[in-house]
Formats: structure tokens, C-alpha cells, sequence
């Protein structure tokens, strides 16, 4: 039971991360994974696993500024199935939100 309890747990966790990058690369798709990875609080590790994660599940593509000649610059593009999956999440992160508000709200009558 223990080891169901800790997978939810994960996949919890990896979807408010997939949820706070996908918001970062709709509000800033130019930015730079070190920029990304610094105002999220996660390593640039840790975001370019996601990144490749959420560009396997068709949810962004990323593409090279063309004419750049540093080459280390990258586009990030939700797709539109990575619009609809944010709009999920966002839905999902409300309702856990609310759930939260309320249980405080018990505790503190």
C-alpha cells in the first residue's frame, strides 16, 4: 500500500512540475533552460529531463533560433495538445488547492 501511496505521490509531484514549466514556456518561450531552471528553483538537470519528457508526450517543441550564431538558444512552443494538458493541470492544481483551503478551514473552527 506504502509503495501505491509513494507512486501517486511521484506522479503528483511530476505533474506540478510539468504544470510550472508549461506556464514558464507560455509566459516566456525564449528563455533559456538556466534561466527556466533558476526562476523555477530546479536544477538545469532536473528541467532538461522534464523538457525532453513533455517533448516525448507532443506536449512542446523546441526549436533553434535560426539565424543565431550561438547556437545554444532555443524557442520552447506548447503544442496544442500541451495547451489542453496545461488546462488539466491547472484544473487539477485548483481543485487541490481548494481541497487544502477547506481542510484548513475545518481545523481552524
Amino acid at each position: 500500500m506504502n509503495d501505491i501511496v509513494q507512486t501517486m505521490n511521484d506522479l503528483n509531484k511530476n505533474s506540478e512540475d510539468y504544470f510550472k514549466i508549461l506556464r514558464k514556456i507560455q509566459k516566456s518561450p525564449e528563455h533559456s533552460q538556466r534561466e527556466m531552471a533558476n526562476e523555477l528553483g530546479f536544477s538545469l538537470g532536473k528541467l532538461n529531463y522534464c523538457l525532453k519528457a513533455l517533448r516525448q508526450k507532443g506536449l512542446i517543441k523546441i526549436r533553434n533560433f535560426k539565424n543565431n550564431p550561438n547556437k545554444l538558444n532555443y524557442f520552447y512552443v506548447l503544442t496544442p495538445k500541451g495547451i489542453s494538458e496545461k488546462t488539466k493541470l491547472t484544473i487539477n492544481f485548483m481543485k487541490r488547492k481548494f481541497k487544502e483551503y477547506e481542510e484548513l478551514k475545518k481545523e481552524l473552527k
